[in-house]
């Protein structure tokens, strides 16, 4: 039997008259990358800190290790490691120091913490850097400051909210490979809207569209699930006889297949307009 790291279910939220989350349920698996995957205003931020107890819902529960959010929230809190999309740095704090604070915060106790300093920060490479003043780091620096940050408590659930966002290709590259990395060890959920990267990193995929999931698959199964079936439309213009002749000599060919390999974007463009469509 399978273990589960994050069980949500039937959760809700709504803001006076607004529904931001509409009876939303998915699991992540211990040990999984799951991704979250969304348009903007979808519900994808709310649903993260609701998850990490910054945020009440208005109904529906959330289960982090088996324990219930609404009552343990202190100890599932000493669980997860957490990175949002705007991180709050202390920029006037060197990165040695800034580290050093967080782990007293987050209980690392005192004759382990130097040995965790240098492991989170050779982890998130950021060695380099230790005494910086945090203020003048680039934009990339500063993302793996604050993701060594998450790991220091020694979390067993990364949620990390738009981890790449602003960062060069090459600070992309390295930032999917150190979380490719922290996923042998580490449950992670992982939101994102760059389609890319879910196919790299992502073992699940999680699809919210206005406040609701649409899908949860692996990214695989949902391009083999909407390609079943397709029917492809296409418009000839040319003599009708040799039109009908090539028509006919692809009836001729028994067992004839197409191998469609319908892209990621086009599975979350699907899956995002089809209730508007019917509406």
């Amino acid at each position: 039997m399978e273990t589960l790291a994050i069980e949500v279910c039937q959760l809700t939220k709504r803001y006076e008259t607004v529904t931001a989350l509409d009876q939303i349920s998915f699991e992540v698996r211990a040990g999984e990358i799951m991704g979250f995957l969304g348009p903007n205003g979808a519900g994808k931020t709310t649903t993260l800190r609701i998850l990490t107890g910054l945020l009440a819902p208005s109904s529906g529960s959330v289960r982090i290790n088996g324990l219930d959010a609404e009552t343990r929230s202190l100890p599932i809190r000493r669980q997860i490691g957490y990175l949002p999309e705007n991180v709050a740095l202390y920029p006037e704090l060197r990165v040695e120091e800034y580290l050093s604070y967080r782990a007293r915060i987050k209980g690392v106790a005192r004759a382990q913490r130097r040995g965790r300093l240098e492991e989170v920060m050779d982890r998130c490479s950021v060695t380099d850097v230790r005494r910086r003043l945090i203020g003048r780091l680039s934009k990339g620096y500063r993302q793996r400051v604050a993701l060594a940050d998450c790991l220091i408590g020694h979390p067993s659930i990364l949620i990390l909210d738009e981890p790449t966002v602003g960062l060069d290709p090459h600070q992309i590259r390295q930032t999917r490979e150190l979380i490719q990395s922290l996923g042998k060890t580490t449950t992670i959920l992982l939101s994102t809207h760059i389609l890319p990267e879910v196919e790299m990193v992502c073992d699940r995929v999680t699809i919210i569209d206005r406040g609701r999931i649409v899908a949860v698959d692996s990214p695989e199964n949902l391009r083999r699930n909407l390609s079943e079936g397709q029917a492809v439309h296409v418009e000839l213009r040319g003599e009708e006889a040799l039109i009908q002749q090539a028509l006919g000599q692809l009836r001729a060919i028994p067992g004839l297949q197409t191998d469609v390999r319908v892209p990621l974007e086009e599975v979350f463009i699907r899956l995002t307009t089809q209730e508007k469509e019917v509406a």
